[in-house]
């Protein structure tokens, strides 16, 4: 069920600290003085296990109505902006089904949605079966696009447009950061049977050992799994100095906590992670075991960008998200301000943000600046998709201020305009 509310700025911080999770924002007022307003469905996590990735939505939903509380002018028009935010649980069934309710209800002019393909692929089928503009991002473009069932080199898709980074770009961003270190080389591979598991056995097991890699992958893993010792004693035997895991948020601790136990995690050189170990509140949660823990990144305070849908630069989005949420800046705050900014400049191409076929072919060839770089749909890798950096990150132990932890950008060889902080050190227990 999707309900609307709407929040003021003098409540808004109420609102979020009482963890509500489902409203829809506009300018006070601002109807009786502009009747057209552009309607913006926003799909995502916001509880259950991928709850951490929809922190800052509200947040930025209530930045994006600040900075154009008085309107952004379309083609000759001046329009107000409306944000409804749908919660889907963590549960792919729900947000095909609460996506499918809000166009049938609401009817938004586009919806958006992101983090992982449990969300983004459901979201998106149902607005392709139901013509309404789609964008999403924060998932593998290969999970996104192969998984479903896009076709190499054909615009497989009408209605639905996404923007994030690809299987591809690991390879040469650890092959990068990882060279930083001297290891033997020696790969282990923890990667579930999933969209996203399916990705990278197609494209970055290949490409690592096309670097020079020798691959030990464990096989594929239901996510939620409880029980990782095959696994652990797999990458034992054999011997590996890097470990490499690409687990659904909730199982990775799992996993962590049993390779200490059984002598894993005082073997390895490096453990590189995707997918989960983005956040600060998953390294708090393991304590010293989350010291020295390598991750990538699409986004980061120390990114040279700004998002000109909240007016905010990298920085001001991570000070703001502290300041707002009372947590630690996440990723999250950057990747999903590109996803608002990406949406603004489709609706200003489009000439007419209530044309849904031309906001659609406004999105083919856009090009926009966002806060995590300039996303370029012309020249994305297949029809609809365009890419988006990453940077390698390790998380240390913070020098100072309020927090536990810190993360120090360690490569950047895919962005390299983005600095580099430190050089990536072995992992050790306890950092």
């Amino acid at each position: 069920m999707t309900t609307t509310r709407h929040i003021s700025r003098r409540h808004f911080g109420t609102l979020v600290g009482a963890g509500a999770l489902t409203a829809a924002l506009a300018p006070c007022g601002f109807a009786a003085a502009h009747a057209d307003t552009i309607r913006i469905g926003w799909v995502g996590p916001r509880s259950g296990p991928l709850g951490i990735f929809g922190e800052a939505d509200a947040w930025l939903a209530a930045a994006l109505e600040a900075k154009h509380a008085d309107g952004i002018e379309i083609g000759g028009k001046t329009y107000g902006i409306e944000v409804i935010l749908v919660d889907t649980q963590s549960d792919p069934v729900r947000a095909s089904q609460e996506t499918r309710n809000l166009i049938n209800g609401p009817s938004p002019d586009v919806v958006i949605s992101s983090s992982t393909p449990e969300t983004t692929n459901p979201v998106a089928d149902a607005c392709e079966a139901l013509g309404t503009p789609s964008i999403s991002t924060i998932a593998l473009w290969e999970s996104f696009y192969f998984g479903r069932g896009g076709t190499p080199g054909e615009k497989s898709f009408k209605w639905t447009y996404h923007f994030s980074f690809g299987a591809g770009d690991f390879a040469p961003l650890y092959a990068d950061g990882w060279s930083k270190i001297e290891t033997n080389r020696k790969v282990g591979m923890l990667v579930p049977n999933d969209a996203d598991g399916n990705a990278i056995r197609a494209g970055l097991i290949p490409a690592l050992e096309a670097q020079g890699f020798e691959i030990f992958d464990a096989g594929p893993y239901e996510n939620m799994t409880s029980d990782f010792s095959n696994q652990i004693n797999y990458f034992k035997q054999n011997g590996v100095d890097i470990v490499n895991a690409f687990p659904f948020p909730p199982d990775f601790p799992v996993f962590w906590r049993q390779a200490a136990q059984l002598g894993l995690a005082q073997e390895v050189k490096i453990m590189q992670m995707a997918k989960a170990g983005l956040f600060a509140a998953e390294m708090e949660a393991l304590g010293s075991l989350g010291y020295g823990l390598s991750t990538g990144a699409y986004w980061h305070r120390d990114f040279p960008t700004a998002s000109p849908a909240t007016g905010m630069t990298s920085a001001e989005l991570a000070e703001g998200f502290e300041t707002t949420i009372g947590k630690q800046w996440t990723q999250q705050a950057g990747a999903q301000a590109a996803l608002l900014d990406v949406t603004l400049a489709a609706f200003v191409a489009s000439g007419n943000p209530h044309d849904k076929a031309a906001v659609a072919a406004a999105l083919d060839t856009l090009t926009a600046e966002t806060a995590v770089g300039t996303v370029d749909f012309a020249n994305g890798p297949m029809p609809g998709i365009a890419t988006a950096p990453l940077v390698n990150c390790q998380w240390v132990k913070a020098a100072d201020g309020p927090y536990e932890f810190a993360l120090d950008v360690t490569a950047n060889v895919l962005a390299p305009d983005v600095p580099i902080s430190a050089e990536l050190k072995p992992y050790k227990i306890g950092g």
